[in-house]
């Protein structure tokens, strides 16, 4: 899987406002402020702000002391809903889902193969929430994956 800078941007940006929500519960954080703290352009914040307030991932708040708040519960939010809004489906093998890849001819072991990746991924993604990461933390699941030394090797 190839994580692209918009959701790297936009996990990093929900991150900072599920920190915020914890330190100063209520108080919109500022544009600038998330973008020089977490080294994102700020033209291109704006545009995954906009799509996660779409989505209901983020909510802004108008005038002077206006800025960005978690549209839900931090511990709400997972790291694959954001993804899914900021770049579409976990798995997608030519711009189709891979259960309905045997429609389009596949054949199988293939289509359970692909399918088996989604599913990886989403024990992955969907168990690690913003509110998660914001506090340090990983969930077991996700830790006890990290001990094998071979999860660490690059291929």
């Amino acid at each position: 899987m190839r994580i692209t800078h918009k959701v790297d941007y936009g996990v990093r940006a929900m991150v900072a406002l599920g920190r915020a929500q914890v330190s100063q519960p209520g108080v919109p954080v500022k544009r600038d402020v998330l973008s020089s703290g977490e080294g994102i352009p700020a033209a291109y914040l704006d545009d995954i702000l906009r799509l996660l307030r779409t989505s209901g991932l983020a909510r802004s708040h108008r005038g002077p002391d206006g800025g960005w708040s978690l549209g839900r519960p931090a511990a709400d939010i997972t790291v694959a809903d954001i993804i899914r809004v900021l770049d579409g489906p976990l798995a997608s093998v030519r711009g189709i889902r891979p259960h309905e890849l045997a429609d389009d001819g596949v054949a199988q072991p293939l289509v359970s193969l692909w399918v088996a990746v989604r599913a990886s991924l989403r024990t992955v993604l969907e168990h690690v929430t913003v509110a998660d990461l914001a506090a340090g933390t990983l969930p077991s699941v996700i830790t006890d994956a990290l001990v094998d030394p071979d999860a660490w090797r690059s291929r």
